[in-house]
């Protein structure tokens, strides 16, 4: 008998139950980036009393992996998810709402959390799998690359998983479907500072000064150029100004002016193309008005970029859960990010998007009304469980 097979409509509709528990336990104590203390030791109670067989905790600062072997030897298989919150004030006033002022899970952690919570419980009671199977509970994937950071403190050597696996909600994208492809899901995130130091002066005598706002404007234009005429049209790259500083008063033209935001690309040659662009750009510009600029160009994340051969079988699994016709082979990729990269750049590995629906009032991630789509909690406890009967099957047996 199958491991999925034993998913019955009375047993999931209790794992169902105890998910949704978690998840609003969990979205009502928010926690971000690596202060996700808590949250690992509720993730932690969990594990141990569904009795699996090792807890090893304090990876990447706050991330957490539980063991559960199977009935025989075997691959090991990564399953992950992500913990952290976002520094968000909630808008929401249902019973479980945030309880901590400025912090939310508007991103669904907390149910990607309870989703591979669900997943444990059921893998303990049930373990006729052939193999080894790493629950990854990761920190701070927003901005601060809990991913990396476990990779860093030795995720893989310490572990030696053959493949891993990721999942996101993902709104707008019919509830309880899934999408995926094969190459590039989502993109790289980089970010960058642009100083330009000039020479302050009394604004009705500018031509006794050096203009960094005049300076500021031309080079938020001119860096718009990249995408549109540096960048093949076959490729893809979003150069984003997020925040201009400079000036105090109305009077003054000000000494410094700071530039900041975000890159994002599909393909590292595209993204070396992107950042030395941008550093002529800002040099060149600084040349002409007789000012200096100094260049912080960060690479935040990497792209998400699903293997073939782990994409197959992500594919192949959620189809086995939902059907064919609920499995989008072929969605456009997100120019979001998702440190879930740092990890497939470790390991062969696949992520998936399962649809959450509109969302509450039609709100997307990231979005101050945002709750995580209870409904969707026992498709992605099945999909996780497939996965694991898809790639660690028992031998067959004849009598």
């Amino acid at each position: 008998m199958s491991v999925s097979s034993l998913l019955t409509p009375d047993a999931l509709a209790a794992l169902t139950r105890e998910m949704q528990g978690w998840r609003h336990h969990l979205h009502a104590h928010p926690e971000t980036a690596f202060e996700e203390v808590k949250t690992a030791a509720f993730v932690i109670e969990r594990l141990q009393a569904f009795g699996v067989d090792e807890i090893h905790q304090g990876i990447g600062k706050t991330g957490v992996v539980g063991i559960i072997r199977g009935q025989q030897d075997g691959p090991w298989l990564g399953l992950r998810a992500d913990m952290d919150a976002l520094d968000l004030h909630e808008d929401n006033d249902f019973a479980h709402r945030s309880q901590t002022p400025g912090k939310m899970h508007a991103c669904g952690h907390d149910g990607h959390t309870a989703m591979l919570l669900g997943a444990a419980s059921f893998l303990a009671r049930h373990r006729n799998f052939a193999g080894t199977v790493a629950l990854i509970f990761q920190p701070a994937e927003e901005n601060e690359g809990g991913g990396r950071a476990m990779v860093e403190d030795g995720l893989f050597e310490r572990f030696p998983i053959a493949s891993v696996y990721g999942l996101h909600n993902w709104p707008g994208l019919d509830s309880g479907h899934f999408a995926i492809r094969p190459g590039p899901m989502m993109a790289s995130y980089d970010i960058f500072e642009i100083t330009l130091n000039g020479k302050g002066a009394h604004a009705a005598m500018p031509h006794l000064g050096r203009d960094v706002l005049v300076a500021s404007s031309e080079l938020v234009l001119a860096l718009q150029t990249i995408a549109a005429r540096t960048v093949s049209p076959l490729d893809s790259a979003v150069v984003s100004v997020t925040q201009i500083h400079g000036g105090d008063t109305w009077n003054v033209l000000p000494q410094t002016s700071v530039i900041r935001g975000t890159v994002r690309t599909f393909d590292l040659a595209v993204q070396d193309l992107v950042e030395q662009r941008l550093r002529d750009i800002a040099q060149g510009i600084a040349v002409l008005h007789g000012i200096t600029a100094t260049v912080r160009y960060e690479r935040r994340y990497p792209p998400t970029i699903n293997a073939a051969e782990q994409n197959r079988i992500a594919a192949q699994a959620a189809t086995a859960v939902v059907g064919a016709e609920r499995v989008d082979l072929d969605p456009r990729p997100s120019m979001g990010a998702e440190d879930f990269a740092f990890l497939q750049q470790a390991c062969p590995g696949a992520y998936i998007w399962l649809g959450a629906g509109p969302g509450q009032s039609g709100c997307m991630l990231h979005n101050p009304g945002y709750d995580f789509n209870d409904d969707i909690l026992g498709i992605g406890a099945r999909y996780w469980v497939q996965l694991v009967q898809t790639i660690l099957p028992l031998p067959s047996t004849t009598a």
